[in-house]
């Protein structure tokens, strides 16, 4: 088989749905999101960061129902809801961002089997993307 058709079957190949699960560090604050299925979506914890290193006390302070300003920060379900796409992409699902208190419609896309990029949108087209990467 020549390279130039293995190459094209390789470029073609689907990115398995799972890619997603497993731990995963953010772009800021050094967290780690662990993100596991729930049902037919996908959801993620955060399990550290810098700030709960250096505060494991740390509240959801900032959290827009005021009920919910004194849960903890770690163990905090901050990705809900994801659904399959082709191509191992996750949309129409949630992310909490603790830092302002607010959710945000949400699309994670693997790059690879070592990073996703999470994309959180207020609405299209002022959305933000981080990079994580797998974390070891």
């Amino acid at each position: 088989m020549s390279l130039l058709i293995i190459g094209a079957l390789l470029a073609g190949a689907p990115v398995a749905t799972d890619t997603v699960l497993g731990r995963w560090k953010t772009e800021t604050h050094n967290a780690i999101v662990e993100i596991t299925r729930c049902g037919d979506s996908i959801c993620g914890k955060i399990l550290t960061s810098d700030m709960i290193r250096s505060n494991p006390a740390l509240k959801d302070a900032k959290n827009a129902n005021e009920k919910l300003r004194s849960r903890p920060i770690q163990g905090l379900l901050m990705l809900s809801g994801f659904k399959p796409e082709a191509g191992g992409v996750w949309s129409d699902g949630q992310v909490y961002n603790a830092e302002d208190g607010k959710t945000y419609s949400g699309k994670i896309t693997p790059v690879g089997p070592d990073q996703l990029k999470l994309r959180g949108c207020v609405f299209f087209p002022l959305c933000k993307t981080q990079t994580w990467t797998r974390a070891r």
